[in-house]
């Protein structure tokens, strides 16, 4: 591929996309919040630890098992998604892709209802399945941000998008645990309906999606006389158009490093997004009413923080945005691994009576703010950085990135609390975090959109 057809395509003016099509967009991270939300972070991931392993008393082997699931699911992200990005881009199939990756992970959802205790073979391939087909489709719905806007733009749609999620994901929980019951043991007979009740809000909230996001109209211009290549054609120009861009790393030296710093980033993040209802349930061992509290304030902080942050992206620049959540995270992190101390200390100090559930809340709040604003200003960011006629290629490599850094932390975290609990563990996220931002330091925004528009 010629240099000077990827200038061009860059080059070419980013029109603002129309209401109707950000808003479809936008409602696919609506849509499939509630896969994140009820199978990952709140409902399934309590259940699989608790009833389809159940090693009781602390636990470890049922951890340590969804770690590895989800390691593997992303592990498969890892391979496929910078492929599918630059067929993607090659072919003008964006939508085709996406669609294809939203029906697996509903299928494959719904079908945790046949999971029984102790089947723990079926609950695992079934998790990597779900787990694979929503996050190589997360990079998918990705790679249509840099065509819905010029790059000064992106920060606020980015942010709407994960905003309208987090208001997904507390609809699609709310509904679900108001009538499915609490997180409990006797009350498998109810919780089992969580794949299928969540498979069924992402099928039905991602329609509008499919009816209004177009495929970018400078993709199909360019591919529009083409001939249509073989299935074998579409997998080495995609290996070729991805070791074009290999040789060519220099150029995008900024977003590089910046993809760095999100790995890092990420991986503190995967293991708070996996593991924290997780570690509410083993080591503050909240009552059913706090649970239910840190999810509600945790989406809307989550929702509050991914809109704000990405007003202010757009106005004080996306790195130093980025590197604004970066510190709100390592502050919570600190709170939430010190939470029974800081209990007792409160306590102390202020003559107050608090319960460790209660300041978990607090600690929560603050890690809900950053979850949402995190994830929006670095896919805005991506964004900027990203040439338009390669953004499903590169946001392919950020999908890569993202994943390879779940399995780094996820595992990570996996196998230290076998050793040391799941408590002292957990202090891993905070040297993540600080690795991100040391490496964050590093980025030029402004020499990065240079690059991405030359």
């Amino acid at each position: 591929m010629a240099d000077s057809q990827g200038a061009a395509l860059a080059s070419m003016a980013r029109p603002m996309a129309s209401r109707r099509e950000i808003f479809g967009w936008a409602m696919f991270d609506l849509a499939n919040q509630a896969y994140t939300t009820l199978i990952i972070t709140v409902v399934f991931g309590v259940v699989f630890t608790r009833v389809i392993v159940g090693d009781s008393p602390d636990y470890r082997l049922g951890n340590l098992l969804w770690s590895v699931s989800l390691a593997v699911s992303y592990a498969l992200v890892i391979v496929i998604a910078p492929i599918c990005g630059a067929i993607m881009d090659h072919g003008a199939v964006k939508k085709r892709f996406l669609f294809a990756s939203y029906l697996l992970t509903v299928i494959s959802t719904a079908c945790l209802y046949f999971v029984a205790p102790g089947q723990i073979a079926l609950a695992m391939t079934l998790i990597i399945v779900s787990n694979f087909g929503y996050a190589v489709g997360e990079s998918f719905i990705a790679g249509f941000l840099p065509s819905l806007g010029p790059p000064e733009k992106l920060g606020r749609i980015s942010g709407f998008g994960w905003a309208l999620g987090y208001v997904g994901g507390l609809l699609a929980t709310g509904f679900v645990l108001l009538g499915l019951g609490g997180i409990a043991e006797d009350n498998f007979a109810n919780l089992r309906f969580v794949g299928p009740l969540a498979a069924l809000f992402f099928l039905v909230g991602a329609i509008p999606t499919f009816l209004w996001l177009r495929e970018p109209r400078l993709q199909r211009a360019s591919s529009g006389h083409r001939p249509v290549p073989s299935r074998l054609a579409y997998l080495r120009i995609g290996f070729d158009r991805v070791a074009w861009t290999l040789t060519r790393l220099g150029r995008f030296r900024d977003l590089g490093l910046f993809l760095g710093s999100l790995f890092f980033a990420m991986a503190g993040l995967s293991i708070i997004i996996s593991f924290a209802f997780i570690y509410g349930d083993q080591i503050i061992r909240w009552d059913p009413l706090y649970q239910m509290l840190m999810f509600v304030l945790t989406q809307i902080t989550a929702a509050a923080g991914a809109f704000l942050f990405g007003l202010l992206q757009d106005r004080i620049g996306a790195k130093r945005t980025y590197n604004l959540t970066l510190l709100l995270w390592i502050a919570a992190v600190t709170m939430i691994a010190a939470t029974p101390q800081l209990t007792v200390l409160l306590n102390r100090l202020a003559g107050l009576s608090l319960e460790p559930q209660q300041v978990f809340l607090g600690a929560g709040c603050m890690a809900g703010f950053g979850l949402g604003s995190l994830q929006s200003s670095a896919r805005a960011l991506v964004g900027r950085l990203t040439p338009l006629g390669k953004a499903a290629e590169f946001f392919g490599f950020w999908g890569m990135t993202v994943k390879l850094a779940s399995i780094f932390g996820i595992l990570g975290l996996g196998v230290l609390q076998v050793r040391f609990g799941l408590q002292l563990s957990v202090l891993l996220c905070l040297v993540f975090f600080i690795a991100a931002l040391i490496v964050s330091l590093t980025v030029n925004e402004q020499r990065g959109e240079l690059a991405a528009r030359i």
